[in-house]
């Protein structure tokens, strides 16, 4: 059940018809052989499409309040900060709230800007909501709680984030269905709201409970879709006992890459952050496994992307090492601070660079990570790559990236020697004309 941003709908007509078609559709719920189709005017859990460019996004008409020059009404004020919500604009939502505009004042189909930043899945924007005050449990049209809205979008991210701020994980909704329910009824058999799923479980929310007008289990739901990872996933954390030693249970978990396992371990108690002889997080455990599914159980529920363990490294630093861009952006989420070092002081990019990770260079420089940052050895990242790599196609690469990400190829070497005099001297012939472009 997707918004579609450019229809409009009369608010009466739209929810006389879906309640209608809901209530036919919905008495006995849906066969593994006659899924009903979503309804493509709007989700059940109450979102509306955003007003379109012949809507109230207009420009205000000249001698208007909200004409260029004139001071913001707080009504206008809270549109402009709803509108900002739709599209994600980041700084145009700071920068009105900061203005006085109100995360929690709705339009006419009660929806708020903190609502619409749950359903969206806009994290940042939920955040700053949320530090600004939200009203956490609000509802909507449908009497829907923001986790509600996010988990039938399989938002696992926000998901978490509101559970760990203390929404209510069990309100049932006017249709009579929960967040677990929205999410497998109304969603996908993908590894996003297999992750949602499993987020859920983590954050203690009721996975047994059947639906008011179907009489469905999270679990019968998943059979009658015909969704088999999200079956699978609700039949571990339903029946899964629970472990002696949960942080043990954890970090085994994670260093075998059951993210299902993760969700039943947190789900009983485990800390987030217990360590192992090594001191190495679950998150740390993972990421070295790149265990991607395990990692997003972790984020989404708060862990520590910068946990150092004995060696000094860190979830964010490993990525480094292992070269996973999929991990990468798991983590990145996580807000993993680019500035902690490893036990030879350097950044990510540097060991990325040296061992030929093209993917993840690239990507980790549009990060705003430091590419010119020297390490105890004296070696920018473009030094590592030339002196320490092979000179063939991988490390050409990398050079090209760091020198159009502004790295600099005049810094030298704890000897004063250049990236560029490294290259003559090993004979990469390739990096010398890149570096003499």
């Amino acid at each position: 059940m997707r918004r579609h941003r450019t229809a409009r709908f009369p608010a009466t007509l739209t929810v006389v018809a879906l309640v209608a078609g809901l209530a036919g559709a919905c008495q006995t719920g849906p066969t593994s052989q006659d899924v009903p189709a979503p309804p493509t005017s709007e989700p059940a859990s109450g979102v509306t499409p955003a007003p379109s460019s012949a809507g109230t996004r207009g420009p205000a008409a000249p001698g208007s309040p909200s004409a260029a020059g004139a001071t913001p009404t707080q009504a206008e004020l809270d549109e402009r900060l709803r509108r900002a919500a739709w599209d994600d604009d980041r700084a145009a939502f700071a920068r009105l709230v900061r203005r006085g505009a109100n995360v929690d004042a709705k339009d006419e189909t009660r929806q708020s800007a903190y609502l619409v930043a749950a359903s969206e899945g806009h994290l940042d924007l939920l955040r700053l909501a949320l530090r600004h005050g939200a009203s956490i449990d609000d509802k909507d049209s449908w009497n829907g709680t923001a986790l509600i809205r996010a988990a039938e979008r399989g938002h696992a991210l926000v998901v978490g984030e509101l559970l760990r701020a203390g929404i209510d994980r069990d309100h049932v909704n006017r249709i009579g269905y929960q967040a677990v329910h929205e999410a497998v009824w109304l969603g996908r058999d993908t590894s996003a709201y297999a992750t949602t799923v499993r987020v859920l479980a983590a954050g203690g929310a009721r996975l047994t409970d059947r639906s008011r007008r179907e009489g469905l289990t999270p679990l019968e739901m998943a059979g009658r879709r015909g969704f088999d990872r999200l079956e699978r996933t609700l039949r571990t954390v339903t029946t899964a006992q629970q472990p002696a030693d949960a942080d043990r249970a954890l970090l085994r978990a994670a260093r075998e890459g059951d993210a299902d396992a993760v969700a039943v371990a947190l789900r009983a108690g485990a800390d987030i952050e217990a360590r192992d002889a090594r001191r190495r997080t679950a998150l740390l455990l993972a990421v070295t496994g790149d265990h991607v599914e395990a990692a997003r159980v972790l984020v989404a529920m708060g862990a520590d992307p910068d946990a150092l363990d004995d060696r000094h490294d860190t979830p964010w630093l490993v990525t480094g090492v292992t070269g996973s861009v999929a991990m990468l952006e798991v983590l990145l989420p996580a807000r993993p601070d680019l500035t902690i070092v490893n036990r030879f002081g350097g950044v990510s990019v540097i060991p990325a660079s040296e061992r030929g990770h093209v993917d993840y260079v690239r990507r980790v420089v549009r990060t705003g990570i430091d590419v010119d940052h020297v390490n105890d050895l004296g070696w920018t990242a473009l030094l590592e790559a030339v002196i320490l790599g092979d000179g063939g196609p991988a490390h050409q690469e990398i050079v090209r990236i760091l020198l159009d990400a502004g790295a600099d190829p005049a810094v030298p070497d704890a000897d004063g020697v250049t990236a560029l005099q490294h290259a003559e001297r090993r004979g990469h012939r390739a990096i010398v004309r890149i570096l003499r472009r």
